[in-house]
């Protein structure tokens, strides 16, 4: 590590050091017609929010995108969803801007969150994993994910929103729950919820997993 940064191995006071894998993604299927990549979940959905910021104009409000970091290992860090990082950064956000604790919570409160997590498709090579009444496929459109224990953060206010907002841009939506007997991973949505309360909806881009 020290020849690799060029300094001596006492001046190294500490360090983080893990494995992990770095194949390059690539196209498969009888015409390549697929991507098969480590991080498509969630790199794709955030590389697609990114681009929405970077070319949309906000009129009296403030667009962010969140990126959080250690969902893989529960989010139970300083800057993974289940902390006070999102709500932080919106709290200074507020100051900034020369706005009151009144002002803030009143932002807060005619907010939106997407919450753009992967969706499971159904899986030619396992379809039993899917309830038969909610089944979701690839490129049939953007999914909308509901479940009854909270795993994710949809309700019918924020559906019927972002229902209205598919309708608009005319993309098409599908939607989702889990098998009744199948407990699914829960969001970044709901765990940030936690720590503040937005109106939240829970969708992705359905992908083989």
């Amino acid at each position: 590590l020290s020849e690799k940064i060029n300094c001596k191995k006492e001046d190294i006071l500490s360090y983080e050091c893990y494995f992990y894998p770095v194949e390059k993604a690539s196209f498969v299927g009888f015409s390549k017609e697929m991507i098969s990549s480590g991080r498509l979940d969630n790199l794709s959905m955030f590389y697609t929010n990114f681009i929405a910021l970077m070319e949309t104009e906000a009129k009296n409000a403030v667009n962010l995108v969140v990126g959080f970091d250690n969902e893989e290992v529960g989010s139970g860090t300083k800057q993974g969803a289940d902390s006070t990082f999102l709500y932080d950064v919106l709290q200074r956000v507020n100051t900034a801007l020369g706005k009151s604790t009144e002002d803030f919570y009143r932002a807060v409160a005619s907010s939106f969150m997407i919450s753009a997590d992967n969706a499971h498709a159904v899986h030619p090579n396992h379809p039993e994993h899917t309830d038969k009444t909610n089944c979701t496929y690839m490129n049939e459109g953007i999914v909308v994910k509901a479940h009854a224990g909270q795993k994710y953060c949809s309700d019918a206010v924020s559906v019927a929103l972002f229902k209205g907002f598919a309708q608009k841009a005319n993309v098409p939506l599908q939607y989702f729950a889990n098998r009744s007997d199948k407990n699914g991973g829960s969001t970044l949505g709901n765990i940030s919820q936690a720590h503040i309360s937005l109106n939240s909806v829970d969708v992705g881009l359905p992908q083989l997993a």
